[in-house]
């Protein structure tokens, strides 16, 4: 069981743990999160449409399947919620994700660890586990799965900007074919 505090409680603990990750990150490690013009975004387009195809068709096909009337649910009867959904999620939840899984673990931990594979798929381990108060095991393959592509994403452009719109691209997705309920967004 998970301790019960108030949900006001846990938000500043959380609030609290991602202020400090920043602060190592930015006075510590002495990294940069600005994003430089000098990354290959044609490469990382052409590296994710075919991803995103793949992961559309699969998750359409899957929702379809179980579950008809989800299909597009959100944004067939509530537009202007999808659309805030889609904002809050990219920067409240993607983006810190992504310094906190990504960033800070890669510039962390990969010293530790000098196999890419090995380090990658403990990596997707974590983020599955970050994942688990959802108690849903879909949402952890998915994030597992999820957590595989982001890694890979990052190990390869050291940008977190590109891996956060990688991120946001599949997760609005998912929010937009009808899978928001099981991450815990409205439909």
């Amino acid at each position: 069981m998970a301790i019960d505090f108030a949900i006001w409680i846990k938000l500043m603990m959380g609030f609290l743990g991602f202020v400090y990750v920043i602060y190592i990150l930015l006075k510590v490690e002495k990294v940069s999160l600005k994003s430089t013009r000098s990354k290959n975004w044609k490469g990382f387009w052409i590296s994710t449409f075919p991803k995103f195809v793949i992961i559309a068709f699969i998750t359409f096909l899957y929702v379809w399947l179980t579950n008809k009337n989800q299909l597009f649910i959100v944004i067939r009867t509530k537009p202007f919620l999808w659309l805030a959904i889609l904002f809050v999620y990219t920067l409240l939840s993607v983006y810190p994700q992504e310094i906190l899984y990504r960033t800070f673990f890669f510039q962390r931990y990969k010293v530790l660890i000098q196999n890419d594979k090995i380090f990658i798929f403990l990596n997707a381990i974590i983020f599955a586990f970050g994942h688990l108060f959802f108690k849903n095991v879909l949402v952890i393959v998915l994030t597992f799965l999820g957590g595989l592509l982001f890694a890979m994403t990052y190990n390869k452009s050291k940008s977190t900007l590109m891996v956060s719109v990688e991120h946001a691209i599949y997760g609005c997705w998912l929010f937009t074919v009808g899978m928001g309920t099981m991450l815990g967004f409205p439909s």
